[in-house]
C-alpha cells in the first residue's frame, strides 16, 4: 500500500472500541452468571480470537452490528474443548485465558500463529505453577503451544519483575479459582482494566499502591459494558493531526484511563495542542473527546513509570520525535522487543530508511529530530502498530512510502485506512 504527503487533515473520527476492554468483556462475561451486553466491541482479529476460544469452551456469544451478547455460565460453567484453542496473534487472549483454564476440571491446549509461538509465556507459567497449575510448553521453549491440565489452585503473593497487565490479569483470573487470596505487586502500575471490570462484575478486589489483592469466592454477575474508543488507535490520528501542517482533528469518545494516558502526557511535554472535551465516566472507565491541532514539537525524555501507560503507543512517540526539534530519548522499554515484532529494531530500521537520525538501544531509542523525512519501502513485519505508525509518518514525508504487509491492521483496526482517508488525506 502506497502513501504520500498530505496537505492538511480536517474532520472527525470515531476509533474502534478499546482492545483490552473488549477482550475482557468476553472473558468476564463468560465467567459471570447471566447475559453480558457489550456495545462498541472491537471486531478486530485478536478480539475475535477470544470469542472463538470461549465458544469452543461452551459459551454462546451472539454477534450483531450493534452489540455482543455473552451468555455466561458462571465460574464453573465452561466445558472441555474438543479441539485446540486457536489464539491467533493475540497475546492478551493467550495469557489471560491461561489463568482461567488453569483452574478448570478439564485439560486444554492453546496454539496460535508464528508470532505467538515466539512470545514469552514463562512470565505466566512460573507464577501459575507456584499456584499449583500444570502448564507445559510443548516445544520446551517457554512459548506456545501450551498444554494446560486443570488443577486445584492456591493463593499466592507474587512480585512481578515486569509491569504487565497481562501477567497481573492472568493471575487475578486464576485467583477466582484459588483457595486463598491472590496478591500481585508490580514495579509500577500497569493498565488496570481488569481491576475495574472485576469489581464491576462483583469480585472482591482491593488495590494498595502497585499491589492488587483478590479474595476468592464471590460469584460474578453479568453487566452492560460500553467499550470506550481505544487510545492506542486514537494515537495515530493524534500524531497525524500534530505533524501535518494546518490540521485539526476531533477524535470522539476515547478512553483516558490514567493507566493508559501516557501518550497524552508525553504529547503535552513535547508542546502538542491536544484538548480534552466532554469528559465522562462509564462503568468506572473515563473517556473524552480529543481535539488535536498541528503543533511545533520539541524533544523530551520518556522513561520510568510512564512506560507501562503508553507501551503500545511508543512507536507513535518515536515517529513524533522525528518531527520534533531536539533529541528524544525512550528508555525502560524492553517490553517493545517481545511484542508482535521487536518494535525497537523495526522502528529504528524503518525510520532510518526514511532519513531519520535514530539509534536503537537495549531498552529504547535515541531520536534526534528535525531532519526532513522522505518516502521509503517499509517492512511492517506484519505488526499492526508498525503499519499504522508509518502510514501516518508518510503523511508528513516527501515522496512515496510503500508499506509491506499493510493489511495486518485488521488485528486491531480493520477500517483504519478508510478512516484516515476520510480526513481528506491527499
Amino acid at each position: 500500500m502506497i502513501f504520500t504527503r498530505a496537505n492538511t487533515l480536517k474532520g472527525t473520527v470515531t476509533v474502534p472500541g478499546d482492545k483490552s476492554i473488549s477482550h475482557r468483556s468476553v472473558m468476564f462475561g463468560a465467567l459471570a452468571e447471566g447475559t453480558t451486553r457489550v456495545t462498541n466491541f472491537l471486531r478486530g482479529a485478536d478480539c475475535l480470537s477470544t470469542i472463538d476460544c470461549f465458544r469452543k469452551l461452551g459459551i454462546e456469544v451472539e454477534e450483531s452490528p450493534q452489540e455482543i451478547l455473552v451468555h455466561g455460565k458462571g465460574l464453573h460453567g465452561l466445558s472441555a474443548p474438543s479441539s485446540v484453542l486457536d489464539v491467533g496473534n493475540s497475546g492478551t487472549t493467550t495469557r489471560l485465558i491461561c489463568g482461567i483454564l488453569a483452574g478448570q476440571s478439564f485439560n486444554s491446549q492453546l496454539d496460535g500463529d508464528d508470532s505467538i509461538r515466539t512470545r514469552p509465556m514463562k512470565r505466566i507459567i512460573d507464577p501459575l505453577s507456584r499456584m499449583g497449575a500444570s502448564i507445559e510448553s510443548l516445544k520446551g521453549n517457554g512459548c506456545a503451544p501450551l498444554k494446560i491440565r486443570g488443577s486445584a489452585l492456591h493463593g499466592i503473593r507474587y512480585t512481578s519483575p515486569v509491569a504487565s497487565a497481562q501477567v497481573k490479569s492472568c493471575l487475578l483470573l486464576a485467583g477466582l479459582y484459588a483457595d486463598s487470596p491472590v496478591s500481585v505487586t508490580e514495579p509500577s502500575l500497569s493498565r488496570n482494566h481488569s481491576e475495574i471490570m472485576l469489581r464491576y462484575f462483583g469480585a472482591d478486589l482491593t488495590t494498595t499502591g502497585t499491589t492488587v489483592t483478590l479474595q476468592p469466592g464471590p460469584e460474578l454477575h453479568a453487566q452492560e459494558i460500553h467499550v470506550p474508543g481505544d487510545i492506542s488507535s486514537a494515537a495515530y490520528f493524534i500524531a497525524a493531526g500534530l505533524i501535518v501542517p494546518g490540521s485539526e482533528i476531533l477524535i470522539r469518545h476515547v478512553g483516558i484511563n490514567p493507566t493508559r494516558d501516557g501518550l497524552l502526557r508525553v504529547c503535552r511535554k513535547m508542546g502538542a495542542d491536544v484538548t480534552l472535551l466532554n469528559e465522562c465516566l462509564d462503568a468506572g472507565e473515563p473517556y473524552a473527546d480529543l481535539l488535536v491541532k498541528s503543533s511545533g514539537l520539541h524533544g523530551t525524555d520518556v522513561g520510568g513509570a510512564i512506560i507501562p501507560t503508553l507501551i503500545d503507543e511508543l512507536p507513535v512517540v518515536a515517529a513524533l520525535a522525528c518531527f520534533a526539534e531536539g533529541t528524544t530519548v525512550i528508555r525502560d522499554a524492553q517490553e517493545l522487543k517481545v511484542k508482535e515484532s521487536n518494535r525497537i529494531d523495526v522502528m529504528a530500521e524503518n525510520l532510518r530508511a526514511m532519513g531519520a537520525d535514530v539509534t536503537a538501544t537495549d531498552d529504547g531509542m535515541i531520536i534526534r529530530g528535525g531532519r526532513p523525512l522522505h518516502g521509503a519501502v517499509i517492512d511492517s513485519h506484519l505488526d499492526h502498530r508498525i503499519a499504522m505508525t508509518f502510514a501516518v509518518t508518510a503523511l508528513a514525508a516527501d515522496g512515496e512510502t510503500r508499506i509491506l504487509g499493510a493489511d495486518c491492521v485488521n488485528i486491531s483496526y480493520p477500517d483504519f485506512y478508510e478512516d484516515l482517508r476520510s480526513l481528506n488525506v491527499n
